[in-house]
């Protein structure tokens, strides 16, 4: 919670018009899997009632469902802003968020293909190996949900036509850190806008 009050703040500091008014802040311990949350329900009656922007902090926070968010999307009195993607338009929006639940559906399908063909080999699932096995996962799922964070920022940034230094300028600004706590360059932001290309060369 700690990082999307810090995500939020950065959006207010640096992208949203001023001055600005918060009209209302919610949070829900739900997963973003839930779309029937309280604090989401309440939060989109403030919206329609007042004509405020709906600001989340990250896409999947929100909902991960790409239905869900597209039918926000369509209503005329829910305006909507991601903090980490502060430069992305309804379309990209809509873009990320089919991408997100496909990813999560080909690793869930995966990940039950390779348990079953595993089992087939009559392996035995669980102990130490099993253990080992989820800690890879672990540090796995943490490196791509960081790549995917960057890429929700430095995406939107390229695609806007901003050059290799001005968003790295930009991200040491906003004080995003580097995987080894470093300042941003020009290779580094490249490194990153690869791994999205690798993505979409494997989705399609």
């Amino acid at each position: 919670m700690e990082a999307q009050q810090r995500d939020i703040q950065l959006f207010l500091d640096n992208y949203s018009e001023v001055p600005w008014e918060i009209a209302g802040q919610f949070e829900d311990v739900q997963s973003g899997g839930d779309d029937d949350r309280p604090q989401l329900r309440a939060a989109l009656e403030l919206v329609r009632r007042t004509g405020a922007e709906l600001l989340v902090a990250k896409l999947d926070r929100l909902s991960r469902k790409v239905s869900f968010i597209a039918q926000l999307m369509d209503d005329p009195k829910v305006r909507l802003r991601v903090a980490t993607m502060p430069q992305a338009d309804k379309f990209q929006l809509h873009i990320y968020a089919a991408l997100a639940e496909q990813e999560r559906d080909f690793i869930s399908a995966r990940t039950k293909a390779a348990l079953k063909a595993a089992k087939a080999r009559g392996k035995v699932l669980g102990g130490l190996r099993d253990t080992t096995m989820k800690r890879n996962a672990a540090i796995q799922q943490k490196a791509t949900t960081e790549a995917r964070k960057l890429l929700q920022i430095i995406g939107p940034m390229r695609d806007a036509g901003q050059t290799l230094e001005a968003i790295a300028t930009a991200l040491d600004r906003m004080e995003v850190a580097t995987s080894r706590g470093g300042k941003w360059t020009a290779k580094q932001v490249s490194r990153v806008l690869d791994r999205r290309a690798e993505a979409q060369d494997s989705a399609a």
